[in-house]
């Protein structure tokens, strides 16, 4: 038989009202194996099953709702998504962009060659291309080439054509 978890007095009643005032069915289970395992003497087991999940689920939950009471964080305030691995934070980035912003506004072509040697000099060490390609996406960049004609056209063919075509003639 698995010990009983050493649950405070302090941690039922944040479970407690956090029940109350759950906004999601996760918040709302979270705080349920807590109050199964204290008021009840439940098994991660059998709170997995009153919750309708896993017995590792229910474990995480109890795990994750002490440690956001422990941080003084409601469920809500839960730190996930967002860049954890970044060479330049967004300030940074906007900083090594605006640089090239006269040029962009002058109607210039920007290549990313020259904005990933820029950003190379900046972090001290080589990176990919589309590490540049993502920092110009992030801050609403986008590529905006109208092209005049196909690259592959021949002039000469199709002022043949417009020789030898059969047009009708104009409507008098």
């Amino acid at each position: 038989m698995s010990r009983k978890p050493q649950i405070s007095r302090r941690l039922v009643n944040a479970a407690k009202a956090a029940a109350e005032n759950a906004a999601s069915a996760d918040e709302l289970r979270a705080a349920q194996t807590i109050l199964l395992s204290d008021g009840m003497n439940l098994s991660l087991e059998q709170i997995g099953k009153v919750i309708g999940r896993s017995r590792a689920t229910a474990a995480r939950l109890r795990a994750g709702f002490r440690a956001m009471e422990a941080a003084g964080k409601s469920a809500r305030e839960r730190n996930w998504g967002g860049r954890r691995r970044f060479n330049l934070d967004m300030k940074q980035e906007e900083e090594l962009l605006s640089e090239f912003m006269d040029a962009a506004r002058a109607g210039g072509v920007l290549e990313a060659g020259s904005i990933q040697a820029a950003y190379e000099e900046r972090v001290g060490r080589r990176v990919a291309k589309t590490t540049v390609y993502r920092m110009l996406a992030r801050h609403g960049w986008r590529k905006v080439a109208p092209r005049k004609k196909h690259p592959k056209t021949d002039e000469a063919a199709q002022e043949a054509f417009k020789k030898n075509s059969r047009r009708s003639s104009p409507k008098k």
